[in-house]
């Protein structure tokens, strides 16, 4: 019997593509409908993996779904980026991936030839990324019932020694660290989709992260107190999670934010604004600031880092909500990607 009375507190009387997108809609499905019914009515903190303890070892275990259309892009595919999706999640959480199952549902009709493609693409990223596939299963759905392949990923890692990553231990003084310029990755499928009229030579930032984030942990573990890959959402969704999860403020400072020039020139096109754009190879830290420096120059010298940048800092105003500060004073907020405006990203 559930140790609290389940208390459902979503009322929307139909799922929307919106309950998918990682914003505000996403949040309350999970919180209002599956946290109390999955996890016996007590409160959970949400996050990218779940770390339990197996005879006396701790490991962290998450997993993902991929529905990515199209199913190639350029910079990467679905074979690879739910391999790299999944070990990011480790990563961020504080684990070092070590095994991977996948799942595949595939529509009758899916060409050999396709199939074949992205089973090698989710060998070359596991190598890359130094982890094993160990297993999995396949389901075959009537033509015209999936699009063309969808896969889930399942990963397990062990935990880091000398790191943990809680929204509890943020403080105010600490500094927001963003590994690389954002966007590319949501900007890249629209563009691949042909449903913007927009010439752009721009490529998912697909990748494992791990790599940076080991660097990351081994120069400045004990200040690290946060780390998040803005995947579904952008880095907005993510920091306004991180602040009311500890009820601090995000200051960001807009002119620090890396952002390439052809994904803001989209955005301004589109409407959109480059923090609620996903990426699917970047990674946010909080670490204390203490320990500041040594983790700029560890994450600028490991490989694929050297765009670093300390995007913001914590503070205790304005609590609970994200602010951007501009270079001539003015300042907005920034709150949870609302709505669905790049379906299929990830």
């Amino acid at each position: 019997m559930p140790a609290h009375p389940a208390t459902i507190r979503f009322r929307d009387p139909q799922i929307e593509m919106a309950h998918g997108a990682g914003g505000k809609a996403s949040r309350r499905l999970v919180e209002g409908l599956f946290a109390p019914l999955l996890f016996d009515g007590a409160p959970t903190p949400l996050n990218d993996a779940a770390c339990v303890e197996l005879s006396g070892t701790r490991v962290a275990i998450t997993t993902d779904s991929f529905v990515v259309k199209p199913l190639t892009f350029p910079g990467g595919s679905i074979g690879e980026l739910a391999v790299n999706g999944t070990v990011n999640d480790l990563a961020v959480s504080g684990a070092r991936p070590e095994a991977l199952v996948v799942s595949c549902v595939l529509e009758a009709g899916l060409a050999t030839a396709v199939l074949e493609a992205e089973i090698r693409a989710m060998a070359k990223a596991a190598r890359a990324a130094g982890v094993r596939i160990m297993g999995g299963d396949t389901k075959v759905v009537e033509h015209g019932k999936a699009d063309q392949m969808y896969v889930t990923t399942t990963g397990v890692g062990g935990l880091m020694p000398g790191v943990t990553v809680d929204a509890q231990s943020v403080r105010a003084g600490d500094k927001i660290l963003l590994s690389g310029p954002i966007g590319d990755h949501g900007i890249t499928i629209l563009l691949a989709r042909g449903e913007l009229d927009f010439e752009a030579d721009l490529r998912s930032d697909t990748r494992s992260v791990f790599p940076l984030v080991e660097a990351l942990v081994r120069a400045a573990g004990p200040g690290v107190r946060w780390m998040r890959d803005p995947t579904r959402g952008g880095a907005a969704t993510s920091l306004n999670e991180l602040a009311r999860d500890c009820g601090l403020g995000m200051v960001l400072f807009e002119d620090q934010i890396p952002v390439r020039d052809m994904v803001r020139g989209a955005c301004e096109l589109l409407g959109l604004d480059p923090l609620h754009i996903a990426n699917e190879g970047q990674f946010l830290a909080v670490v204390s600031p203490e320990y500041a420096d040594a983790a700029m120059n560890a994450l600028a010298l490991a490989p694929g880092g050297s765009e670093v940048q300390v995007i913001g800092e914590v503070r205790k105003q304005p609590a609970g909500s994200v602010l951007v500060t501009t270079l001539y004073g003015g300042s907005r907020i920034v709150d949870m990607l609302v709505g669905d405006p790049l379906p299929r990203i990830c």
